[in-house]
């Protein structure tokens, strides 16, 4: 249960950060100008300024109802296959 809630958590929080940021190209990009020598200007990506929210994550105790479980064990005889190989001989 603490896993699942984790993960939700975890979840929600990156979307927020995904949705939440503010993205500004601050440069184009161009392509390389490339020769048959091989020999050229190698280009330049795009350049991008992102401005993401700035989340905190705390951790604090909180009171919440949950079952109790009461597991018993007991043994039982089952059938379970029995898997036998013979290799075959090398001639």
């Amino acid at each position: 249960m603490f896993k699942i809630l984790l993960n939700s958590s975890l979840a929600a929080a990156l979307a927020f950060c995904a949705v939440g940021c503010d993205v500004e190209q601050t440069r184009e990009g161009e392509m390389p100008n490339v020769d048959v020598d091989v020999n050229g200007d190698p280009g330049q990506l795009p350049a991008y300024d992102v401005d993401a929210p700035e989340v905190d994550v705390e951790m604090e105790e909180s009171t919440v109802t949950v079952p109790d479980v009461d597991v018993d064990m007991e043994k039982r005889t089952i059938k379970t296959p029995d898997v036998d190989i013979t290799l075959p001989k090398d001639e």
